[in-house]
């Protein structure tokens, strides 16, 4: 009888958690998404009511293509793509700044940097390695060795840690993706083994 109550908490665990995962990054998503429009409804209200004795203005400049890399410098008229800040150019037209990609990048048809390319998927094998992982979470808690879940965490973090440096979505994807897995995994075994297992 024990095998039986082993193998549903490694069914469960291991691909119930997927759409359980999903459930729980679609729910990220809308709370991002109505943070969003929050800030976005507030940044409309600041401007509006802008002080005027302000010591800083941002003017956004007009989208014009940058120079060409290797290529004759800009004339004297000619504005780069960008913000001016009291006169001086950042980067991004038409963009706030956290939002703004390197134009030498956009020119050579690269994503900006922190951005995954359009048709790039970011953090792929994911439902693979997020199968494997809550198995093995929830074998590490059925056999009464918790200490094997840090070596599954340091395995998945290794082998995504470039990914993970270069690309914030990334980032953020990976720790609700990996925090869901386990909890749902190591909840599992756990209830299974108190409630189930002599």
């Amino acid at each position: 009888m024990n095998a039986l109550w082993i193998a549903v908490a490694l069914v469960v665990a291991g691909f119930v958690g997927w759409p359980v995962t999903s459930l729980v990054f679609r729910l990220a998503r809308t709370i991002d998404d109505k943070a969003d429009a929050a800030r976005s409804g507030r940044a409309a209200n600041d401007a509006s009511g802008q002080d005027p004795s302000a010591d800083v203005t941002v003017d956004t400049l007009p989208n014009v293509a940058p120079a060409p890399p290797g290529g004759p410098p800009p004339g004297p008229g000619h504005q780069e793509r960008g913000q001016s800040v009291d006169g001086e150019l950042t980067k991004g037209g038409g963009r706030p700044p956290s939002d703004a990609s390197n134009p030498a990048s956009e020119i050579a048809g690269q994503a900006p940097t922190g951005q995954p390319a359009p048709g790039q998927r970011i953090l792929r094998g994911g439902a693979i390695i997020g199968v494997l992982e809550r198995l093995g979470v929830s074998v590490a808690i059925l056999t009464g060795q918790p200490v094997a879940i840090a070596y599954i965490v340091a395995i998945k973090g290794l082998g995504r840690f470039a990914e993970l440096k270069e690309t914030p979505v990334a980032a953020e994807r990976f720790i609700i993706g990996t925090l869901t897995s386990m909890l749902w995994a190591a909840g599992t075994a756990a209830i299974v083994k108190v409630y189930f297992l002599n």
